[in-house]
């Protein structure tokens, strides 16, 4: 369960910035993980909650956007969603495509903070 050590790794990255801002209350941590990741989303909300507790980010909240997998078409000539994760091909005109544009992501895209005299 690699998630674990994913979810401390996020609650690092949003206390860094917590830190940058006097401290500030960490409300939600954004994240894109594409479906090729290799990222379990259940899992990582599961270890996220766990992990979070007696950190800044004991009430924030994980909001994830999933990044379906896309392909650049070499026949269109432009970027298409793949069929699948097992089919990685073009979902207009089904040439198969070796280059991968979207779908193995896995980043902390935005933290909330809110001031704490705010949050008190």
């Amino acid at each position: 369960m690699h998630e674990l050590s994913i979810a401390i790794r996020i609650i690092d990255i949003a206390e860094e910035e917590s830190r940058k801002h006097d401290d500030a209350c960490v409300m939600a941590v954004h994240l894109k993980i594409g479906c090729m990741s290799g990222v379990v989303i259940e899992a990582l909300l599961s270890a996220f909650e766990i992990a979070r507790e007696e950190t800044l980010l004991a009430h924030a909240e994980l909001k994830i956007e999933a990044l379906p997998v896309k392909v650049r078409c070499p026949k269109c000539d432009c970027e298409q969603l793949a069929d699948s994760i097992q089919c990685l091909c073009c979902s207009v005109c089904r040439t198969l495509s070796p280059e991968i544009t979207q779908g193995r992501e896995l980043e902390v895209v935005a933290v909330e903070l809110e001031p704490l005299e705010t949050v008190q």
